[in-house]
């Protein structure tokens, strides 16, 4: 064990094997907006938790996706006196990071259903790709995401298999070639390992 700090009794003691490392892969579906809305695998969630109680875990996560959409060739109209005949690749980049918290619903060891949520603040930029050019709009927003999952451990040991549905919502705002976009929903899966 290791000593961390000092209670109002003396040192409170760490125990490390309360401690889980959680690495996901992430599927994601933004809802808001039909700037990227395909639903996409290009992500990865990371979580790093403590169980305060054996129904009570905290923590601090971070994650990052990447959603895309191809527009055909057409012809937007960017004010009264322009227009652009063009195809377009969107990029839509998402890094949310903060704290966490869940409830662990069951305490069996080998299985355990929980249901959380994560907060704290998000990166967006969004990109348009077209012609040799590329025009993005970068910002930050607070972010909330509610989860339900599963902790699953074959061994009734420390590591195990992690399964997880989501939704997020994000304040970013960010402007585009034709569009703003003023706050970013998400749906999601992630299955993952946890050591």
């Amino acid at each position: 064990m290791l000593l961390l700090g000092v209670s109002a009794q003396g040192f409170a003691q760490w125990d490390a094997s309360k401690v889980d490392l959680k690495i996901d892969w992430q599927m994601n579906a933004p809802l808001s907006t039909d700037f990227a809305d395909k639903l996409s695998g290009w992500g990865m969630n990371y979580e790093l938790t403590y169980s305060i109680t054996p129904r009570w875990d905290v923590g601090v996560f971070a994650s990052f996706h990447t959603n895309h959409k191809y527009i055909g060739r057409q012809t937007l109209e960017i004010s009264p006196t322009e227009s652009l005949t063009t195809d377009q690749q969107r990029s839509a980049f998402q890094v949310p990071f903060g704290v966490m918290g869940a409830f662990n619903l069951s305490t069996n060891k080998h299985c355990q259903p929980y249901i959380g949520v994560k907060a704290g603040v998000m990166f967006a930029r969004n990109t348009t790709y077209y012609a040799s050019r590329g025009l993005y709009d970068k910002a930050w927003g607070f972010y909330v995401s509610p989860e339900i999952g599963l902790k699953i451990y074959p061994t009734g040991k420390h590591w195990g298999i992690h399964v997880a549905g989501y939704y997020s919502y994000a304040t970013n705002q960010t402007r585009t070639l034709t569009m703003n976009i003023d706050g970013q929903s998400n749906v999601g899966f992630r299955l993952g390992v946890i050591f």
